[in-house]
């Protein structure tokens, strides 16, 4: 569960976000739009850690996660750009977060290798990122952020790069990764058809604000 109690953000005597006050259940697909510029972004890297707001709370699952560092949190995340290390191999990408905390080699490599076959990307896994196309670079994001088995997935855009033949089978994969790892997810989209396909809870955010629409 999200729970955002009064969260605002403020850069350079300019308000971004205002008080934002949301509660979003467990399990479920929450979709975001909203202007370009009007805070969806940041909202996103508040949750996982990488702004601090200026006063407010982030509480995940009822627990106070605002001072909280990124890795402390439990949070996956994709970013617009989807941000792939460009050095690194496909395989190395996925396993990144779990070797980071530790996790064994043999561990390591059968939950790299159950991902991959899961994301349909087992070929590519001793691919660099400038040799994967974009369908597939989002594949590998995707997994990247499950890999540490995350309970909250944050989304920017994730489709925004894909083609639209693409874009029927990438929500599809989304809601079954939502179902299959019980995930609560908060996506942020300017398309109404991916919201309407995927959201089961749709919040807009307007001059700084959360507003909730609808729940389906």
């Amino acid at each position: 569960m999200i729970q955002l109690e009064q969260l605002t953000w403020k850069v350079s005597g300019r308000t971004i976000l205002e008080n934002v006050t949301v509660a979003i259940p467990a399990n479920t697909y929450a979709v975001l739009m909203g202007s370009t510029g009007c805070g969806k972004t940041t909202l996103l890297e508040i949750l996982c850690g990488l702004r601090k707001p200026t006063s407010g709370r982030v509480l995940l699952d009822g627990v106070d996660v605002t001072d909280l560092e990124p890795r402390e949190r439990g949070v996956g995340y994709v970013p617009q750009d989807l941000a792939l290390f460009p050095g690194l191999r496909v395989r190395e990408q996925i396993g990144f977060a779990p070797k980071l905390r530790g996790m064994a080699p043999e561990e390591l490599k059968l939950r790299v290798n159950r991902l991959a076959e899961q994301f349909g990307i087992a070929p590519l896994l001793d691919r660099l990122p400038d040799m994967l196309s974009g369908g597939e670079k989002q594949r590998v994001a995707l997994a990247r952020a499950l890999a540490a088995q995350p309970k909250l997935l944050l989304l920017d855009e994730p489709l925004s790069a894909l083609d639209e033949s693409m874009r029927a089978e990438a929500v599809s994969l989304l809601q079954r990764l939502q179902s299959e790892h019980a995930l609560t997810v908060l996506h942020v989209t300017h398309s109404s058809s991916e919201a309407a396909a995927l959201g089961t809870l749709h919040l807009r955010m307007v001059a700084g604000r959360l507003e909730m629409e609808s729940q389906g």
